[in-house]
């Protein structure tokens, strides 16, 4: 079969390589679609950074092997023991690894156990016409929900557990620093959380019209005083949550002067480089910086829900491209920022346009 196959930085090759099989307690999944991530990019150009070198304690894999972490697909074949899912079941795929025994897993807190693994970074993963993953990744899709939505289940739990974690109240107002992929499903959980009030902050003019084309109120860095207009905007009170998908220290900087008293700013972006913010406002305001990790199984069942909705809408930041042009037309293209959202399509079939 064809696969996207990670080498190290600036080597991902498109090889044919062997058709897995599905082992007791998984199923093989024939890929939908599987979106680039950030973290796919930050591995491309910089890596190898979460993929390993050596035999993960999880998984046993290491470098090089089939990039993919955000994917959906349908089963094609289940593994001995495997009852509850079948072939022909459409399915989106939580890629967590987890050891189960650390302090966060004891807790319940499986997202952010101390030796966590993901599908497709610490696996041979989704970016590939088929893979293999255990029972407990997987969750099914309505039939209603498209394999293009559920391939953006992934990234939108993201947002979705961020969203929960900034405990937005439904007439407070909400803000979202970063119109990118996570910003933008930042906004899509606040709505379907019933936040109406949510401003999203984006200096690009490019991302805040396509955020504004899906309904968004955008605010423009460059051009508006953002502190200033929304302490007039809330009389004063300051914005009830700010969630920053941004991961650059003026965006910090402006979301931390717009939280309100006792309220979060919760962080869910990378910070390539080192922050210099300065607190004194969230002492002042006994406010905080929370951060965010990944999701959990109820945050994938919240997505998906919300999608048989139809609160999710891919119209103008989702692009699908065949698996053969995913480094100049998926790698390349988002580095450049000439698209937003990519989703290979192992199988060609193109449905997103």
């Amino acid at each position: 079969m064809r696969a996207a196959v990670y080498y190290g930085p600036h080597k991902l090759e498109v090889a044919d390589v062997p058709e897995p099989t599905p082992t007791p307690g998984t199923v093989k999944v024939k890929v939908g679609f599987n979106g680039i991530c950030g973290t796919d990019l930050h591995e491309y150009y910089a890596g190898p950074i979460f993929i390993p070198t050596s035999p993960h304690p999880l998984t046993g894999q290491q470098l090089p092997l089939t990039m993919g972490h955000e994917f959906s697909g349908v089963i094609t074949e289940v593994g001995d023991g495997v009852t509850d899912y079948a072939a022909g079941d459409r399915v989106a795929v939580m890629p967590l690894y987890r050891c189960g025994h650390c302090g966060p897993c004891r807790a319940g807190n499986y997202n952010i156990c101390q030796q966590i693994g993901f599908h497709g970074l610490m696996s041979d993963g989704g970016m590939a016409e088929y893979t293999v993953v255990p029972t407990d990744m997987l969750h099914r899709l309505p039939d209603h929900v498209s394999l293009e939505l559920g391939a953006l289940v992934e990234p939108m739990s993201v947002a979705y557990h961020a969203a929960t974690l900034g405990e937005p109240t439904a007439d407070g107002t909400s803000m979202v620093f970063g119109a990118g992929p996570i910003g933008i499903g930042l906004w899509f959980a606040l709505r379907g959380k019933g936040v109406e009030d949510v401003f999203v902050v984006e200096p690009s003019a490019t991302r805040r019209e396509s955020i504004e084309a899906l309904g968004a109120r955008t605010l423009d860095p460059t051009a508006v005083d953002v502190p200033a207009f929304i302490a007039d905007h809330t009389n004063g009170a300051g914005a009830d949550a700010v969630f920053d998908a941004a991961g650059v220290t003026p965006a910090v900087e402006t979301a931390l002067a717009c939280v309100g008293a006792r309220r979060p700013m919760v962080s869910v972006a990378i910070y390539e480089k080192p922050l210099t913010t300065p607190l004194l406002n969230l002492v002042m305001n006994e406010s905080r910086i929370q951060g965010s990790l990944c999701y959990t199984a109820e945050d994938f069942a919240a997505v998906i829900d919300l999608m048989a909705k139809g609160a999710y809408d891919t119209t103008g930041w989702v692009t699908s491209i065949p698996l053969d042009d995913v480094v100049d037309e998926g790698f390349e293209a988002l580095h450049a920022g000439t698209k937003m959202k990519v989703l290979v399509d192992p199988a060609g079939t193109g449905a997103v346009s």
